[in-house]
C-alpha cells in the first residue's frame, strides 16, 4: 500500500468483516485489527484497541479504549479495560485493569480479577482469584480463590537468577507482602500485611514477618524542627 486512503480502506474492510459477524464497535476511529485476528460474536470493542498476531477474542467481551492485545486468547465474557496483553491466555468472565499488564506466558483462569496497575508474567493464576490493585506477580503458580491485597510483590529475580513462588487454594496474601521466591505457601494460609516471607507457610498457618513498632517519645517533631513547610 503506498497512500494513506488505502490503508485505511484496507483497515475498514477487516472491521466491516467483523461487523456483519456480530462484533460491536462503538466507533471506528483508531481501532487497528490485523486480519490473522478472530473475534466472536457480541463482543464490544471501544475506539483505540489494537489487535494483532494470533489473538482469538470470545463471544460477548469487552475491550475497552487504550487496550492492546497480541497473540493472545481471551474466554468468552471476559473485559480487558485498558490494559495490554501478550501471548497469555485469558479465561471467561475474568476482568483485567484498568492499567494493567499481561507479558508473557501467562495464563488466567475462569472468573479471575485482575484490577488496576497489576503485573503478570510468566505466571499461572487460578480460578476465582482476586488481584485487585498495584500488585507484580511474575514466575509463579497461584491456585484458586486466592485473596492477594495491595502492593505484593512476588520477588523472583535476585540479579543472577528467576526463580518461582508457589501459592495454595484460598491463601489471604495482605497489603504489602514481599514473597522472596523460591518460597511456597500452601493451602489455607493467611500472610499478616507488610510481611516480608522467606521460608515455607505450611497449610493452615497465620504468617507474620515484620519487625515491631517502636515508638521514641518527642523525636519525631524533634526531627522535623527545622523543616521548612510550604503552607
Amino acid at each position: 500500500m503506498n497512500s494513506l486512503a488505502e490503508m485505511e480502506k484496507a483497515r475498514l474492510a477487516v472491521l466491516q468483516k467483523h461487523l456483519e459477524n456480530g462484533v460491536i464497535f462503538e466507533c471506528a476511529d483508531g481501532i487497528v485489527i490485523e486480519e490473522s485476528v478472530k473475534i466472536g460474536k457480541g463482543t464490544r470493542i471501544a475506539p483505540n484497541v489494537t489487535l494483532r498476531g494470533e489473538t482469538v477474542i470470545g463471544e460477548n467481551c469487552v475491550i475497552t479504549g487504550g487496550s492492546v492485545i497480541v497473540d493472545s486468547v481471551i474466554g468468552n465474557r471476559s473485559t480487558i479495560n485498558a490494559s495490554q496483553c501478550y501471548q497469555s491466555r485469558v479465561g471467561e468472565e475474568v476482568s483485567v485493569g484498568p492499567f494493567s499488564h499481561l507479558r508473557p506466558n501467562s495464563v488466567l483462569d475462569d472468573h479471575v480479577h485482575v484490577g488496576d496497575f497489576v503485573e503478570i508474567k510468566n505466571s499461572n493464576i487460578g480460578v476465582g482469584t482476586a488481584v485487585a490493585h498495584l500488585t507484580y506477580i511474575g514466575d509463579s503458580d497461584v491456585g484458586r480463590n486466592v485473596n492477594f491485597g495491595c502492593g505484593c510483590v512476588t520477588v523472583n529475580y535476585d540479579g543472577v537468577k528467576k526463580c518461582r513462588c508457589k501459592i495454595g487454594d484460598n491463601a489471604f496474601i495482605g497489603c504489602n507482602t514481599n514473597m522472596i521466591a523460591p518460597v511456597e505457601i500452601g493451602d489455607n494460609t493467611f500472610i499478616a500485611a507488610g510481611s516480608t516471607i522467606t521460608n515455607e507457610v505450611p497449610d493452615g498457618d497465620f504468617a507474620i514477618a515484620r519487625a515491631r513498632q517502636v515508638n521514641k517519645p518527642g523525636l519525631g517533631a524533634e526531627k522535623l524542627r527545622d523543616r521548612k513547610l510550604k503552607y
